[in-house]
């Protein structure tokens, strides 16, 4: 198990792309949470299997919202777990 932070710059807010975001996390089978940051991005904090999180980046980074443009993609891997249950949209 991984812990997985993600932050997604472009248009990404107002476009559903958080909601997009929730169904590749079950597809991908990992949990955590998505916001938006008052930036203008999208924070993405996600749980699972690593080669699972791998998947779910690569999708992230193709953008799941058809009406989102995600132009830069940051993230950073850790052994921080915060125990996730289910993957939730906050705000």
């Amino acid at each position: 198990m991984k812990h997985l932070s993600i932050h997604v710059y472009g248009l990404v807010q107002g476009v559903g792309f958080r909601y997009s975001v929730v169904q590749v996390a079950a597809d991908s089978e990992v949990t955590g949470t998505v916001e938006n940051e008052m930036d203008g991005s999208v924070k993405i904090e996600a749980e699972g299997d690593e080669m699972k999180l791998y998947s779910f980046l690569q999708k992230i980074r193709q953008s799941p919202s058809p009406f989102a443009k995600v132009k830069t993609v940051d993230y950073d891997f850790s052994d921080n777990l915060k125990n996730y249950q289910k993957f939730t949209v906050i705000g």
